[in-house]
């Protein structure tokens, strides 16, 4: 104002001045308009110099900042380190600006020399192990598939980090990134975003009317007769009219007893797992896979889970049915969208082997990027679950029988019980599975399989109509033959791990893959068998069954058990016809104690003889039908002669088979 001031003086001087003397010189009157005039534009330059230097200062951005906050994917909190050590000081100083001098240079030098900048420099100035946490997202992307691996690993093994920094990778890795990371050992459960929020119900309408909205919405027509019955079974008791015309009694299938709970017990759970136990045949057709997905079954599944987590059984139904539905490859984005990752991967941790069972099986579906298999529904991979970088050398795979499973059949002797009282009872009683606690720890490099199919003491139990063709062993043999060779069985060496009525599906898959090229590989691949009691010429069980047809109705696979029955000599005569010629090696361990039928019988179910298949080695052993394939502990002598079988098989198969590099042959680690 000082400068403006003193302009305006001096023009009211030089106005207000009188008139020159003809004494003055001229040069003197030009001094003095230049001296105003230099004053006035000086004032001004100085003026318009402050002015702007002031506006710049009020508006100036902190770009760095900004672009950590972007790379930040907005979570913003200090990226300092919580020691002061570590930031404070000339030396650390010095060092940041070495770092940036250096990395100039080198950018430079990129340019004039026309080459690759190294990703090494090319992140942002930020701490230490900010670089590491942008440096290993950018692998995961990587084209190089070992890089992206490896990348993963890295990702997963950090356990320093601070929260946010989990949750920046949980914002920006991408789909494939997850799945690996879900599928990774002892994976840090902050590297998963929570799933999405749920709309909220509109109306107060139960669970249960929106799962008969989806089944009625699915198709009705050209389905199989099992699928078909139970949808039709499954919305007909979705209506609670039905309590009150049978006096408060749900009783779900007609003959479906096991189904059958009273009105204490809140019959909406039941009606919900019904429903799902008809999702779950839909699950498995691919175009209504499509349909579940487009009409909203992914978040309707998802807001049963997050309702439903006291319930066991129904969480299990939601993940196999996500199961089958991964097995679609053009739905992975919907599942990812949909929050089902981060469930996965906190259920992969449960104690409960049949839960982590269920999802490690729908994550290796998902896993495209590190699985080329396939595994379709009861066909779950007990070992490894998670990923590894140990290759697998050989597989292992277990055959249960009748009224088994591929998780209880294998676990650690127990309690004698009734066969009739432990087909009604729940799968949640059952302990330890032998062969993912103890063979995997002792053969770490096999792939442990267990496969399931659903089996029945009676026809009591049917839960289909039409089930009756399909409890047929020729059938079950077509159907698992299938499944087994989407998983991949075939493609190295082979032994087989069968109890009773399973002994007799793998023989029966053995044949009528000799007799398919497209299953030569099944057969050739062979190295070894195990029978736990397989009734090889029939079982008493079948002749106790048929004497009380009226009370039992003996389904299928019991009625096929019987004593000197033609199908069963024809299967044994077609299987060791082969068997020989390849040179299968063989172990059959026979039951020498009689097992609790019901409550009043017992019964010699598979006597030694009968589990005398004609070759290899025969062992009896001091404990009934049912504990045959469950050793008391992990040093009783049923678990150390299995695992010595197979062990002496693999090793005869690194001897015939010139491997450099796997010259000790060991197989499995003792």
């Amino acid at each position: 104002m000082s400068v403006a001031a003193y302009c305006v003086f001096c023009y009211r001087k030089i106005g207000t001045s009188g008139p020159t003397t003809k004494k003055c010189l001229p040069w003197y009157d030009i001094r003095k308009v230049a001296k105003v005039t230099g004053s006035l534009i000086l004032g001004g330059f100085v003026f318009i110099t402050y002015e702007v230097l002031s506006l710049n200062k009020l508006l100036k951005i902190d770009t760095q900042a900004l672009h950590q906050e972007k790379l930040k994917s907005y979570i913003y909190v200090r990226t300092a380190s919580l020691s002061p050590s570590e930031y404070q000081g000339i030396t650390y100083k010095a060092r940041q600006e070495i770092h940036k001098a250096v990395r100039r240079i080198l950018e430079k030098e990129a340019k004039i020399f026309r080459r690759p900048f190294s990703e090494q420099f090319s992140t942002f100035d930020g701490e230490d192990h900010e670089c590491a946490l942008w440096l290993l997202l950018k692998r995961t992307q990587s084209e190089d598939k070992a890089i992206r691996l490896q990348a993963v690993q890295d990702l997963a093994s950090n356990r320093h980090w601070h929260d946010y920094q989990y949750v920046t990778v949980a914002q920006t890795c991408d789909q494939r990134t997850a799945i690996g990371l879900a599928r990774s050992k002892d994976v840090d459960l902050r590297f998963f975003l929570p799933p999405p929020p749920l709309p909220k119900i509109k109306t107060d309408d139960p669970i249960e009317d929106e799962l008969r909205l989806l089944l009625v919405s699915l198709p009705q027509t050209g389905l199989d007769p099992c699928v078909q019955y139970f949808t039709s079974l499954a919305l007909r008791e979705s209506s609670q009219t039905l309590a009150a015309q049978m006096g408060g009694l749900w009783c779900f299938g007609g003959n479906g007893l096991p189904y059958c709970e009273t009105l204490s017990k809140v019959p909406s759970e039941t009606v919900e797992l019904f429903c799902l136990q008809a999702l779950v045949q839909h699950s498995k057709i691919s175009s209504h896979c499509d349909k579940i997905e487009t009409k909203g079954g992914l978040q309707l599944l998802q807001r049963i889970y997050q309702l439903r987590k006291d319930s066991a059984k129904i969480q299990r139904n939601i993940i196999r049915i996500i199961g089958n539905m991964a097995l679609d490859e053009h739905l992975h984005s919907s599942i990812v969208r949909a929050g089902w990752v981060s469930v996965l991967a906190e259920v992969m941790k449960s104690p409960h082997i049949i839960q982590s069972s269920h999802a490690s099986r729908a994550l290796a579906n998902l896993d495209r990027d590190m699985v080329k298999e396939k595994y379709a529904d009861g066909v779950y991979v007990l070992h490894p679950q998670y990923r590894s970088s140990q290759p697998v050398r050989a597989d292992i795979l277990f055959v249960h029988g009748l009224l088994g499973a591929a998780f209880k059949t294998w676990r650690q002797q127990d309690m004698d019980r009734h066969v009739d009282r432990r087909a009604s009872e729940g799968e949640e009683e059952y302990t330890h599975c032998w062969p993912k606690t103890w063979l995997a720890t002792d053969c770490p490099s096999l792939r442990i399989i267990s496969v399931e199919y659903d089996t029945h003491l009676s026809d009591w139990k049917a839960k289909c109509p039409v089930e009756a063709q399909r409890e047929s062993i020729a059938f079950r043999s077509s159907e698992l033959l299938d499944k087994l060779k989407a998983a991949g069985i075939g493609d190295r060496p082979l032994v087989w791990v069968s109890h009773s009525m399973g002994g007799l599906l793998v023989k029966k898959m053995l044949v009528d893959a000799s007799k398919n090229p497209e299953m030569d590989k099944i057969v050739n691949n062979t190295r070894g068998i195990i029978f736990y009691s397989v009734p090889h010429h029939g079982s008493q069980l079948a002749e106790y069954s048929i004497n009380a047809r009226y009370l039992l109705f003996p389904s299928v696979e019991v009625k096929e058990l019987s004593k000197d029955s033609p199908a069963l000599k024809e299967l044994n005569d077609d299987f060791l016809s082969f068997a020989k010629d390849k040179k299968f090696s063989v172990l059959s361990f026979a039951e020498t104690l009689p097992t609790h039928i019901g409550s009043m019988l017992k019964l010699h179910v598979v006597p030694v003889e009968s589990a005398d298949i004609g070759i290899g080695d025969l062992i009896p052993v001091d404990v009934n039908h049912l504990n045959i394939c469950k050793p008391k502990k992990k040093d009783a002598f049923l678990y150390q002669r299995t695992l010595k079988f197979i062990q002496d098989v693999l090793a005869q198969n690194c001897e015939t088979e010139v491997l450099p590099s796997f010259p000790a042959c060991v197989l499995c680690l003792v």
